[in-house]
């Protein structure tokens, strides 16, 4: 008898001790709590983290993140205004701020990021589709000063009207209109990356080609008139030098015959006889060798001069 009294004390203090175990929970940092009573939720959402109570075996805890958590949208095919097809790949920051509506809108995250896919590709597709190419591409932070800088150079690049940055805030202000609704709040929208289908990238190569290529042949073209610019100026100040440099040599050579001339004209108007014979001598130097014949008249000067220089010998 004292075994069944017993056994039966030690069930009873098992099943309490099991019911204490299952009547407390502890809630992490971090998390929320939704406490449900066959499938519907009981009271308030617990949000701050400690020790808790609830009804034990009849009472579940839905747990939830208060974290910030981050969505990832698969990439998407979308055209824009201007009729060309490119793929957005976006993501997101969100969190569950109502955790009650959250469970009784959506359930599970797994959920929620299949209806964040639909809210926000939703609303991105819409907004892509009513802009052109270069506002989804250039960003909208483009300030007075670099503008000012860009119109002085050779592109023709021009600024967009409504930018990246500004269209991925309007996606953000959409689709935050729609999300409460469930819970969530939504805390930005990003495009993580923008890229052309495959035909379409080829044509843009192709035409980024073309434009470099022509950017080289004005590159080449400009430095080629520059060249010949620099080679004429060369040749003009070659010729300058050249034309000096012959001017004052002239000057300098016609200076120095007119000092030699004066001089010989001052030395032979002093010696005129002797000036006469050293021409005479000049001249009989330049037309007789050693292979000259003269026929000379015994009178003449030089036939004395000859005769005078054989004596000599």
């Amino acid at each position: 008898m004292d075994k069944i009294i017993r056994l039966i004390l030690l069930f009873l203090l098992a099943g309490a001790a099991v019911t204490v175990w299952d009547g407390f929970f502890i809630l992490p940092e971090g998390q929320q709590a939704v406490i449900t009573q066959f499938g519907a939720p009981v009271g308030e959402p617990v949000t701050k983290a400690g020790f808790k109570f609830k009804m034990p075996f009849i009472q579940v805890v839905q747990y939830f993140d208060k974290r910030v958590l981050i969505w990832d949208g698969d990439p998407n095919q979308i055209p824009t205004i201007d009729k060309t097809f490119i793929y957005m790949d976006n993501t997101a920051r969100w969190r569950i701020v109502d955790p009650l509506r959250f469970l009784q809108a959506v359930g599970t995250e797994r959920r929620a990021a299949s209806l964040l896919n639909d809210i926000i590709a939703g609303t991105v597709r819409d907004l892509v589709n009513k802009h052109d190419l270069i506002e989804i591409i250039r960003s909208s932070d483009w300030t007075p000063d670099y503008m000012a800088a860009k119109a002085q150079s050779r592109d023709m690049i021009v600024p967009p009207k409504v930018g990246r940055d500004k269209i991925s805030q309007m996606v953000l202000d959409a689709a935050s209109k729609v999300t409460p609704q469930y819970g969530i709040e939504l805390l930005d929208v990003m495009f993580r990356r923008v890229n052309y289908i495959e035909s379409v990238r080829l044509r843009v190569y192709d035409r980024m080609i073309s434009e470099r290529k022509r950017i080289a042949a004005e590159k080449r073209s400009t430095g080629e008139g520059r060249k010949a610019e620099i080679l004429g100026r060369v040749d003009r100040e070659l010729q300058e030098i050249t034309s000096t440099a012959k001017r004052e040599a002239i000057e300098i050579r016609g200076q120095a015959d007119a000092e030699a001339a004066k001089i010989y004209a001052q030395t032979y108007s002093s010696q005129p006889e002797f000036f006469a014979f050293q021409k005479s001598l000049e001249s009989y130097r330049a037309i007789v060798n050693k292979n000259t014949s003269l026929v000379l008249s015994a009178d003449s000067d030089l036939f004395r001069y000859l005769e005078s220089q054989r004596a000599k010998k």
